[in-house]
């Protein structure tokens, strides 16, 4: 299935689970990540559970420090 993550088309197995995605990408072990789908923030521990559908539109926000 074709998703949308930051703006760019990704290419996902059906069925896959919001984490499997953030596997794919390296990021699911990364701290201090935002992730939303379909502009609905999604906690971390739901991760496994969200399940994506074709088209859906992932934003991933990664927080920075400096000041």
């Amino acid at each position: 299935m074709k998703l949308i993550v930051n703006d760019k088309q990704i290419e996902m197995s059906d069925g896959g689970s919001l984490r499997d995605l953030l596997q794919q990408l390296s990021l699911e072990t990364k701290k201090g990540i935002a992730v939303a789908v379909n502009a609905e923030v999604i906690a971390g521990e739901d991760w496994g559970k969200k399940k994506l559908n074709e088209s859906d539109n992932i934003i991933v926000i990664r927080a920075a420090q400096g000041g």
